[in-house]
């Protein structure tokens, strides 16, 4: 993400022809600041990218400082999102309050960031449809009277010689995780409530009023829904739950069993004709088929070259699938694939529908019918995995989630990338895509020998 923000402010600044770049990193900031200085001297320069100015301790780095005039200035904030966000007013705000300490007069400022329906050409990439403005002057002068006193309580506390006495909680990973979260959350027991996925913030704020951290420790008559208490009473006892319905729901599937996965890019720049930006691209396919007598067959695709992988994609996957047998996933994220797979390939559009007919969801089945205490609210295929099948993990191999995927991809077929590189890319998101899919065939075949 932060190679995408970089990308999308680099475009921006085209936007602003004619502009000088301020060279130095924010471990150079004061050599930033003396650059910027003297980049202001000059009149007929029509707007610095990357200005960077220090006042009254404050240091901020402007993605896009306009010339209006002589004696004024637009301020351009670049955001690799597709809408204003409101954390983002602020640090407009707070660049305007630092601007004005510094001498400079803003007349405007605003967030550029991404259109999310501009359609790719697939030839030029359209700028000014790409991007869009939203001014903010109106939001950022009105905390203006607020920001002093906001920056100078920040101070304060950043110059104690010990962090804030404040226990940990959801605040610190909104709007972003904290980087000290796990520093500051070490010491907290194993079932903490806090990171217990389906315990509410009102829920956590009464236990914790309560002195009740641990999962562990929640009094009996403390009234919790009835699936909040089956998950307590897990932990508490530590053992799983299964439901007396779950081994039908695991053999309402037709052989030949075929499980699933897909990954994917969506590249915040489209690079694909017809694609918006963020889009799902799907790359990858892993295919494990499960037969009748129990043989196991894998069947793999994964798209080598930087090009459009849709069609492709597509016929290799269809082949693969043949009419017959259920298609077991994981989540709804493949159907939401092929479903945008439909749009994109109409002519594939009634074998495709087939395929989504023949989908068999294992996370839904899970969900409603399974708990085991090692899961701390999670059905992710991440957290179920190393529960019910712990000899298979994650840990250790090269790629281990899919964003990481994802931005392997695109490190693979980037040109740069030496084929050395490529080729054990390659190797390590066929292992992972496989990895996806014998994890379903594990933890059904293990749930089901627990029946």
């Amino acid at each position: 993400m932060f190679d995408t923000g970089h990308e999308v402010g680099r475009l921006a600044t085209e936007i602003y022809p004619g502009g000088v770049r301020i060279e130095e990193d924010h471990f150079h900031h004061e050599d930033a600041v003396r650059s910027t200085l003297e980049v202001l001297k000059h009149r007929d320069v029509p707007a610095i990218y990357e200005a960077a100015f220090l006042e009254d301790g404050v240091r901020i780095r402007v993605d896009v400082l306009q010339r209006v005039n002589d004696s004024a200035w637009n301020l351009i904030e670049v955001k690799s999102s597709t809408k204003v966000k409101k954390e983002h007013v602020p640090d407009v705000a707070v660049q305007w309050h630092v601007l004005q300490s510094a001498g400079l007069s803003v007349s405007l400022a605003g967030i550029m960031h991404i259109n999310n329906q501009y359609v790719y050409d697939g030839r030029n990439l359209d700028l000014n449809s790409f991007l869009t403005f939203s001014d903010q002057t109106e939001e950022a002068l009105s905390q203006q009277g607020v920001i002093p006193s906001q920056l100078a309580a920040l101070k304060d506390m950043l110059g104690k010689n010990v962090p804030p006495d404040i226990l940990p909680s959801p605040h610190c990973k909104k709007p972003y995780l904290c980087n000290f979260w796990e520093h500051c959350t070490q010491a907290m027991p194993e079932y903490w409530v806090v990171n217990e996925k389906g315990i509410s913030e009102k829920i956590q704020k009464e236990l914790r009023a309560m002195g009740v951290e641990d999962m562990r420790d929640i009094p009996a008559d403390f009234p919790l829904s009835a699936i909040q208490q089956l998950r307590r009473d897990c932990v508490v006892n530590q053992k799983e739950y299964i439901a007396p319905e779950l081994g039908g729901e695991l053999m309402k599937v037709e052989h030949p069993i075929h499980f699933l996965d897909f990954e994917t890019i969506g590249p915040a720049i489209p690079k694909y004709g017809g694609t918006r930006p963020y889009q799902t691209v799907p790359f990858q396919w892993s295919n494990d088929i499960m037969h009748e007598n129990g043989n196991i067959e894998h069947q793999e695709y994964l798209c080598l070259e930087d090009k459009d992988p849709r069609e492709e994609f597509a016929e290799t996957l269809l082949k693969a699938l043949g009419e017959k047998g259920s298609i077991v996933v994981y989540t709804t994220y493949e159907k939401g694939v092929l479903e945008g797979l439909v749009e994109y390939l109409p002519h594939y559009r009634a074998r495709l529908h087939a395929v989504i007919d023949r989908l068999y969801d294992l996370h839904v089945v899970v969900k409603n019918h399974y708990y085991h205490p090692e899961f701390h609210g999670s059905f992710s295929l991440k957290a179920v995995l190393p529960a019910v099948v712990p000899e298979m993990e994650y840990d250790g191999m090269a790629i281990q989630e899919g964003q990481m995927a994802s931005l392997q991809y695109l490190r693979m077929i980037d040109r740069e990338t030496p084929p050395e590189e490529k080729e054990k890319i390659k190797k390590d998101l066929l292992t992972y895509c496989a990895q996806d899919t014998m994890a379903m065939v594990r933890i059904r075949e293990e749930l089901l020998g627990r029946l």
